[in-house]
């Protein structure tokens, strides 16, 4: 690697000054863009109505902030690179750094420079700051989601030997719990039952589950109640089984934003050791965007310097309108790829990776039309 690029000089630091002052007040006008109209609003509403005091108002608007930061810092930093060339093309700065012998890759260092630390913050906002967050706004909230499923213990040849409901779930708490014991009659592939429990209540600990008030129902092989009896208590699940299904059921309410990246791994294993394929595709492809989204960060202030990048005479209005419409095109076409790695269209490698990618190629593209 040639040791002059990786040198900083005067005109290095001149514009690595005047791209932390606009890439800063980018990430700030964006903040306020965001939080505005709904979220302040709301946060006010709920102060005047007293449920949210005031202390508690301005914490929920502070714990607002990461989440807003992972979306602001590759559009600050698109914006920022763009309003800083296109400001250093009007002034004919750039002709003179040419002038003198710097080419546009020797130019751009300084936004490399902060581009990559802006990568690194990215990173440390998903894995570390925006799950902190949530989990605090969580604790905070008196509202607590009544979580319902359904989990299917199965042997070591993927069997099904018992099917739990569980109707309501809160804290280790259980209500209206079913299970479903799955006897070896097979009726057209599908197992026929054994037994059926319906306790009132339970309780879920670290290697059992208890349930309370159960009534037991006997089922022959044709399908038949034979026998129904009442149980005070009775256990369910045990080990591995017990801390599997109390993971699952914790974490199917959860959104990816409350996982860090070492719980999000751990998950991913338990839903593909218990064969769930949808939620596992799906969050497999949340994992691998954690790593690419801060790559972006790289590759929209590099597209940002080539669109600000002009003669003093041309046209500028083109630069912002594309540069909007790849921060407009990035974001709304996220969910689109979440739901292609769900369905198992792509795999979620690639449906994390194309955005990426397709700026990369822009990238190129742009860097071919100008005259550099």
């Amino acid at each position: 690697m040639n040791k002059k690029l990786l040198k900083f000089t005067i005109y290095d630091k001149y514009i690595f000054n005047q791209l932390l002052i606009t890439t800063f007040v980018a990430i700030l006008l964006f903040t306020i863009v965001w939080i505005a109209p709904e979220i302040l609003l709301n946060t006010i509403k709920h102060t005047i109505s007293g449920l949210y005091t005031p202390k508690e108002a301005v914490l929920v608007l502070i714990l607002e902030l990461p989440k807003i930061l992972g979306k602001a810092l590759p559009v600050g930093l698109l914006l920022g690179t763009l309003f800083t060339f296109d400001k250093l093309s009007k002034d004919s700065e750039l002709t003179i750094f040419r002038a003198i012998g710097l080419s546009f890759n020797r130019i751009i260092v300084p936004v490399i420079a902060l581009s990559l630390i802006g990568t690194v913050l990215c990173f440390i906002t998903y894995d570390k700051l925006i799950p902190i967050a949530e989990q605090t706004s969580n604790n905070m909230s008196t509202y607590k989601p009544n979580i319902q499923y359904i989990y299917t213990k199965k042997d070591k040849n993927n069997v099904p030997q018992q099917s739990i409901i569980v109707s309501s779930y809160h804290n280790g708490d259980l209500e209206k719990v079913i299970v479903l014991d799955f006897s070896e009659q097979l009726y057209q592939d599908v197992h026929g039952l054994s037994n059926i429990y319906i306790a009132k209540t339970g309780k879920t600990f670290p290697n059992y589950w208890e349930l309370k008030d159960v009534t037991k129902y006997k089922v022959s092989l044709d399908g038949i109640y034979t026998d129904i009896s009442k149980l005070k208590s009775m256990k369910i699940l045990d080990g591995e089984d017990a801390n599997d299904a109390e993971i699952l059921i914790t974490n199917s309410v959860k959104r990816d934003r409350e996982f860090t990246n070492g719980e999000l791994r751990r998950y991913l294993q338990l839903l593909k050791r218990e064969d769930l394929d949808e939620d596992y595709r799906f969050m497999l492809n949340k994992y691998f965007q954690r790593f690419f989204h801060p790559f972006v960060c790289i590759l929209l202030a590099v597209m940002g310097s080539l669109l600000g990048f002009s003669k003093p005479r041309e046209q500028r209005l083109i630069g912002f309108t594309i540069a909007i419409g790849c921060i407009f095109i990035y974001y709304i076409t996220l969910p689109f790829f979440d739901l292609l790695a769900e369905k198992g269209v792509l795999h979620p490698l690639l449906t994390a990776g194309i955005p990426p990618i397709a700026f990369l190629f822009a990238i190129l593209g742009f860097y071919k039309s100008k005259d550099l």
